[in-house]
């Protein structure tokens, strides 16, 4: 595993012992890139959340491409660990929320862009990327992702869904803030 792109491009990532985490494939993380470069253009000063962390590998990769500022929400203690060694080892400036997701309270600041890589099979992200909105950590013009086991249907309230990928064994749904102003 490692940066595809960016200042600390083939750097390569830390992931934990054990099957608790599954770090998102490098293939996998290059198409989801791909997807949101086409759309958003550069990441250039973004903030992004990096929701079920794990090692960091798509925050990591956004502030390699430029991003200003990455929030990391994970709880595995030996996913933090590895998660805060690729944060010094890439020697990057992050904050780092060692809780549940599910216990997350109102962000200290609107995101660009979440990435959320929950458990595959438990079928909760529209409902949680809908709770997280309402908490303030999506900004009015957010992108969401949201990698999945194939099949699972993603879909939430106040977004639209913008392209959904296959990647192997993973599935990439790609979300956009629906506008707040009226048409015309």
């Amino acid at each position: 595993m490692r940066i595809i792109a960016g200042q600390w491009r083939g750097r390569a990532l830390v992931a934990p012992q054990g099957d608790a985490t599954r770090p998102t494939a490098d293939r996998t993380r290059e198409g989801l890139f791909s997807m949101l470069q086409s759309r958003i253009g550069s990441f250039e000063g973004l903030t992004v959340a990096d929701i079920f962390a794990g090692t960091g590998a798509l925050g990591l990769e956004a502030l390699s491409r430029g991003a200003a500022k990455a929030t990391f929400v994970e709880m595995d203690k030996k996913a933090l660990t590895a998660l805060r060694a690729n944060i010094a080892k890439m020697e990057a400036t992050a904050d780092v929320v060692p809780a549940s997701v599910a216990a997350l309270g109102p962000a200290r600041t609107a995101h660009d862009i979440l990435f959320f890589d929950p458990p595959y099979g438990t079928g909760g992200a529209g409902a949680l990327i809908e709770r997280l909105t309402r908490l303030g950590w999506a900004g009015e013009a957010a992108w969401a992702s949201i990698e999945t086991a194939v099949g699972e249907d993603v879909s939430a309230g106040g977004w639209t869904v913008d392209a959904v990928r296959r990647h192997g064994k993973a599935q990439l749904t790609l979300l956009r803030r629906a506008s707040s102003e009226p048409e015309g």
